[in-house]
């Protein structure tokens, strides 16, 4: 009661709090990351061990097993331990227990992995530890092409310039690039030559590595200049790495010319990416921690760009970018269905009010509390950290229908109260404090609906507890609302049409003659119900039966099927297949492909990761 008077004596206060309500709002709507999911926080700490060459059974054995060990013994909260082992690489995930130091954790195991490099083959270096995020997924997959480049300026261009450039947007990670050569000056030794002389390939390995090495120097002090001194212990040029002295052999030097041809290539190749039919260097870009998809996204294409403009002359024209996969336009498209759904719920129920209450003042006083529920809702979500994604928008789209409720409920009391010829201020404070402690308890019933998801562990946490959340701050707003604003709104808006008697239109006077009869006829069947108690009740169970039974056809998965437009195809080959008969495998199979789908509806993208695993992936064209 006091809160309902207070308003109606200071309505400029409760005006006030609403315009704030609504700059906060929009403010939060601008500044909150908008992603397609919330974020889902996986206590998870990943470690990669590399060591090239190392066959899978002795990564292992050697080293995977080996960390393991030292991890277990060291790092806290540890729920269990997964490794997969490749050739020359190890990928350790040590999942944490729910609420563990993240941060420790990452420290011990930092700590642990400088001890056990020690143990390690010789050579082995420490891994790379990082914490592992299930949001952190690829939201963009750019393609470098080019008709005139080779694959190794490709490579070059897309490390040194297009990655040097998004690698510094925030909320961007950009991993090594697949496809392409990477450079490296390579010396071929021909064995034959080498035999001839009677020397071996360890001559040739000693010969670089004393003399091409880099030596720390220092200054001369002469007169009043201090120079530098500078050693040349490096070839500048590959004539001058090939004129490198090997041994001397029979009252001559041989040099390394005469044993091995040295040329600039690039290393072997583990990876090809084929667009389009044509290899290529395909790019992922990775979401870090809370960023907003839509933003990343934004700032990539700007860096794109920029980063074209930066290419040196030679490349400009000839390097193109293709965009092959971007999930913002799936979240811009999904953020988008929910609003215009939200919008379309208001509208119903706008009309709805409309067409009960039959005063369009009314109406406004009902809608405008809906809209800085919602508001509000969003300015707690932005400072607990949340971002604008599928779910908080759904708990919001689904609180529209419940919104209404406790200023329509104040409204008609309101209506009866002045129907009841008191004075108009005591029909505003009467009608709104009778129904204050129902619409309490009917609120706080729905509220607590949701209390449940406090107690979710895991990802269902991360996913619904934010659904949960928009929905019971959104509903205490209006509560509140409807206790403040809506008795202040009314005095300002209604006072005119409860002086002057105000009558309904003619269209709210059909509505209300029509519903009368709608209520007349439900009486008939209800009262028909009442007197065939036994007949009800069974087909009331009958029905409620017939429902189970298509239970076991229901499907069960976490997410629900999205048609996102895209087919990936995993190949699997023998075990050993070279990676150049992969790759002629994997064209045989796209040529297959492109016979079967129409031209114009496919937009194809290989990428073979290795051998013998190959991937796939078909965008199809809308409406494909």
């Amino acid at each position: 009661m006091w809160l309902i008077r207070t308003a109606l004596r200071k309505p400029y206060t409760f005006v006030v709090m609403a315009m704030l309500i609504a700059i906060g709002g929009g403010l939060s709507v601008c500044k909150a990351p908008t992603d397609i999911f919330p974020t889902i926080n996986i206590p998870v700490i990943t470690v990669i061990w590399n060591y090239g060459g190392l066959p899978p059974a002795e990564m292992e054995r050697r080293v995977s097993n080996n960390f393991e060990r030292f991890v277990t013994s060291i790092v806290a909260d540890i729920e269990h331990v997964e490794s997969q082992t490749l050739t020359g690489s190890s990928i350790i995930k040590i999942y944490l227990q729910p609420g563990a130091n993240v941060a420790q954790a990452i420290s011990q195991t930092s700590a642990v992995a400088q001890t056990a490099v020690r143990s390690m083959p010789p050579g082995a270096v420490p891994p790379l530890i990082m914490q592992y995020s299930a949001t952190s997924v690829p939201i963009m997959m750019l393609a470098l092409e080019t008709d005139s480049l080779s694959e190794q300026q490709l490579f070059d261009y897309g490390i040194n310039f297009i990655r040097a450039e998004i690698a510094t947007i925030r909320g961007a990670q950009v991993p090594y690039p697949y496809g392409g050569k990477q450079r490296q000056i390579m010396v071929d030794i021909d064995p034959a030559r080498l035999h001839a002389l009677g020397m071996s390939p360890r001559d040739v390995q000693a010969a670089l590595s004393q003399q091409n090495v880099i030596l720390p120097t220092g200054t001369a002090k002469i007169g009043t200049v201090e120079y530098q001194v500078i050693v040349e212990a490096t070839p500048e040029t590959l004539d001058d790495l090939a004129a490198l002295p090997i041994k001397s052999t029979e009252g001559r030097m041989v040099y390394l010319r005469d044993v091995a041809n040295v040329r600039d290539g690039g290393v072997p190749q583990t990876s090809m990416v084929h667009v389009e039919g044509h290899r290529s260097v395909l790019m992922p870009i990775i979401k870090n921690g809370d960023a907003s998809t839509l933003d990343v996204n934004r700032r990539v294409k700007e860096a794109i760009t920029r980063a074209l403009d930066r290419l040196p002359k030679e490349a400009r024209g000839k390097l193109h970018i293709k965009v092959l996969f971007d999930q913002s336009v799936f979240v811009r498209a999904s953020i988008t269905g929910l609003l215009e759904e939200a919008a379309i719920a208001a509208g119903l129920t706008a009309l709805m009010i409309l067409m009960f209450l039959g005063s369009w003042r009314s109406t406004l006083t009902v809608i405008v509390s809906i809209p800085l529920s919602i508001l509000f809702s969003i300015i707690v979500l932005g400072l607990l950290g949340q971002t604008i994604n599928v779910m908080t928008l759904g708990g919001l789209a689904l609180a529209v229908g419940v919104l209404v409720d406790d200023a329509t409920v104040a409204i008609e009391n309101i209506h009866r109260n002045i129907g009841q010829k008191k004075s108009f201020e005591t029909a505003i404070m009467d009608g709104a404090a009778q129904v204050a402690m129902p619409a309490l308890v009917a609120t706080l019933c729905i509220c607590i609906v949701f209390a449940p998801l406090a107690m979710l562990t895991g990802a269902a946490k991360s996913l619904f507890l934010p659904l949960g959340m928009s929905v019971v701050f959104a509903m205490l707003m209006s509560y509140l609302l409807s206790r403040t604003l809506v008795p202040t709104m009314v005095n300002h808006l209604l006072r005119g049409e409860a002086e002057a008697n105000h009558q309904p239109n003619p269209f709210a006077k059909a509505f209300e003659r029509a519903f009368a009869r709608l209520r007349a006829g439900y009486g008939g069947w209800l009262a028909w119900a009442l007197h065939n108690r036994a007949f009800t009740v069974g087909a009331f169970v009958v029905f409620v039966a017939g429902s189970l039974l298509l239970a076991p056809m229901l499907g069960r998965d976490f997410f629900p099927t999205v048609d996102a437009g895209l087919i990936k195809l995993h190949v699997r080959g023998t075990p050993g297949t070279r990676i150049e008969e992969s790759e002629k495998r994997i064209a045989a199979i796209e040529r297959t492909i492109r016979g079967v789908i129409p031209p114009g509806e496919i937009e194809t993208m290989l990428d073979v990761m290795g051998t013998p695993y190959s991937s796939i992936n078909l965008s199809l064209s809308e409406g494909a």
